[in-house]
């Protein structure tokens, strides 16, 4: 299989090297491209303002391309999509990245929005996230994927949306199975605490955690238990209960000739 590869932690983290690696060791065609530094918590930010460069790097540990960008995940993703003429993946994995990606985190993630931006793009993608504690078992999440996109069929059509995949930091053998979730509501206890620097400067930090709440099929829940947790996500955003509501608004008239 064509597999684009690209992560928010940066081309020599330790997640996405273990992602290529398994991928390269079973015979699929891959290159990577990812951001040159860290990027986590980007979002689906994109860069509009200054060049974009992409740079091959050299001494990798693996056969394939590897490519740096000076951007964001989905740069990255727009990039591998639109000047490697000649590659045309059939998957786009973004991961494995260093730390869950659990409930409303999507929103932040830098690793889920370069899933995303290869849906926008046309192509079936998979976020991978694990919930790093202290083992780091990169290497056997990174099988773990590997034989699951092989073994097993994820997508039925190029509109399938993109999936996200929390594995818990357990070797393998301790981990449970797989479990189809929701994204878990979460209630963000997002505390800023004040401090101040060496020389007198106050500063801020987020030092606040998040609730955990009973919710059916939780993908926090499945990761706590020791199960990987697969969410299919939606991006299809409208409202449309809500729109229906929201109708009479189309009466409104905007040369200010309306009753109060």
């Amino acid at each position: 299989m064509r597999i684009l590869v690209t992560n928010d932690d940066g081309v020599h983290a330790e997640g996405i090297k273990a992602m290529a690696g398994a991928l390269e060791e079973e015979g699929h065609e891959i290159i990577v491209i990812a951001p040159g530094r860290e990027m986590s918590a980007s979002s689906h930010s994109i860069t509009i303002n200054s060049p974009l460069r992409k740079r091959e790097v050299k001494n990798y540990d693996l056969d394939c391309r590897v490519y740096k960008v000076n951007g964001t995940p989905a740069d990255c993703v727009k990039l591998g999509l639109h000047t490697l003429e000649e590659f045309k993946p059939e998957l786009v994995i973004s991961g494995i990245n260093n730390g869950k990606n659990l409930g409303y985190d999507v929103f932040y993630s830098g690793t889920v929005a370069a899933a995303v931006e290869a849906h926008l793009q046309g192509y079936n993608s998979l976020a991978v996230s694990l919930s790093v504690k202290d083992k780091r078992n990169f290497k056997e999440a990174a099988l773990i994927v590997e034989e699951l996109i092989s073994t097993h069929r994820l997508f039925y059509d190029r509109e399938d949306q993109p999936l996200n995949i929390n594995i818990p930091d357990l070797a393998r053998k301790n981990v449970k199975g797989i479990k189809v979730t929701n994204l878990t509501p979460q209630i963000y206890d997002r505390a800023v605490e004040k401090r101040i620097d060496p020389e007198g400067r106050d500063y801020f930090w987020f030092v606040g955690g998040d609730e955990e709440i009973d919710f059916p099929d939780s993908d926090i829940q499945a990761v706590n238990e020791g199960y990987i947790s697969l969410t299919p996500l939606k991006l299809k955003t409208t409202d449309k209960n809500r729109k229906k509501k929201l109708n009479h608004l189309e009466k409104f008239e905007t040369n200010g000739d309306n009753q109060r």
